[in-house]
């Protein structure tokens, strides 16, 4: 199965995942389409300060990821994760966020992508040799650690919490976002050992092995 990176205009699959394999949210649509079975090329966007929507498969928010699909062109992780399952021929039982119907679970969802884009805000608050003034960095650093610690307190509730499944959203994320942080060097991990434990035990799975964090070379 292609879930290797291609270069622009080397497209080969039906399926085009529009990310980076250093990216969170790429990851998330990369072990969707493991998971589910589809064949997807990832077409790496060689340079994230770039302004062409073009080069974020259309996506006006200049944002990753985007899925170029037979239905047309998805924009953002979730509806990349969502069509990818309805085009998936493993009947595979799938939780999504929706599903989250009680306060501890919703609330896990919140916190994990509200990590997740936090921890973007600091990376692209770096790039190019700026630097966010002070408050806002302090703020979003202390939003990023109270997501954490809440979620490093909660996760063993959230995973005997959650409805029976193949595959869940939020498992994803969090795994995704956990071993993120400690790639891009954002925040320390080893204080929190529940993390940790789930962490590696989501890494066992065939396509966390398949997707590991690396920086693309220059196109």
């Amino acid at each position: 199965m292609s879930n290797g990176p291609t270069r622009p205009g080397l497209e080969t699959c039906a399926f085009n995942i529009v990310g980076r394999s250093s990216s969170h949210f790429t990851r998330v649509t990369r072990i969707f389409a493991l998971e589910l079975g589809i064949p997807a090329a990832l077409r790496v966007v060689s340079d994230l300060t770039s302004a062409r929507a073009a080069d974020y498969g259309g996506n006006p928010a200049l944002r990753v990821p985007s899925l170029e699909a037979p239905s047309g062109v998805w924009f953002g992780a979730l509806n990349v994760c969502r069509e990818l399952a309805r085009q998936s021929p493993c009947p595979l039982r799938v939780l999504w966020p929706e599903a989250l119907d009680q306060p501890l679970l919703a609330n896990a969802q919140e916190l994990t992508l509200q990590a997740m884009s936090t921890e973007v805000a600091l990376i692209m608050g770096s790039l190019g040799g700026g630097e966010l003034p002070v408050a806002h960095r302090d703020k979003l650093s202390a939003s990023l650690r109270g997501c954490l610690l809440w979620l490093e307190e909660n996760v063993d509730a959230v995973q005997t919490a959650l409805p029976a499944r193949d595959l869940s959203y939020l498992e994803v994320t969090l795994f995704c976002l956990f071993t993120h942080l400690e790639f891009r060097g954002v925040a320390p991990t080893a204080e929190y050992l529940r993390l940790t434990r789930f962490s590696e035990r989501f890494a066992d799975r065939a396509s966390a092995q398949s997707t590991p964090y690396r920086f693309d070379p220059p196109a």
